[in-house]
């Protein structure tokens, strides 16, 4: 059986931003076995350090983020894109398990297999340490609301 995942590339300016919002909202609910479908079955990453070779791999590593960042929020936003690509910066406020806040900023760039499937994901993330009065991702755990401000509204 074969996986699709919509929208399909070549991507126009119109379907990279939906697929970048899927892939906000997916990350955001923050249920590792469900954000893996979303990766080809031989998916490789690069996140920081860490390199993963296949989706259950991407699923373990996700299982093991969200266990160690509490309170997790994210924000993509669409930088780039051509063909099956896409170039995406984001943010994402989360605590540790002493109540520490961090900030952290990072690039992504996607690949994406015929059916939509990400097959190559290149992540480069910085952590900055903030005060809970600094913090700007509010909204209830889960997907951001729509009329939540993006990053460029927000600053970042």
């Amino acid at each position: 059986m074969t996986e699709i995942r919509q929208p399909l590339p070549p991507f126009d300016l119109q379907t990279a931003t939906e697929k970048v919002r899927l892939a906000e909202d997916g990350w955001n609910s923050r249920n590792a076995a469900q954000v893996a479908l979303a990766y080809s079955p031989d998916t490789r990453w690069r996140n920081r350090t860490h390199f993963v070779s296949n989706r259950d791999q991407a699923q373990a590593f996700l299982e093991q983020k969200w266990h160690r960042e509490h309170e997790y929020r994210l924000i993509k936003e669409l930088f780039a894109f051509k063909n099956n690509r896409i170039a995406v910066r984001y943010a994402y406020e989360w605590r540790d398990d002493s109540g520490q806040w961090f900030r952290a900023y990072g690039n992504e760039n996607w690949v994406f297999d015929e059916n939509g499937l990400m097959k190559e994901r290149h992540a480069s993330i910085n952590d900055l340490p903030i005060k809970d009065s600094e913090r700007k991702f509010h909204w209830p755990q889960g997907r951001r609301p729509d009329d939540h401000p993006g990053l460029s509204e927000l600053g970042l």
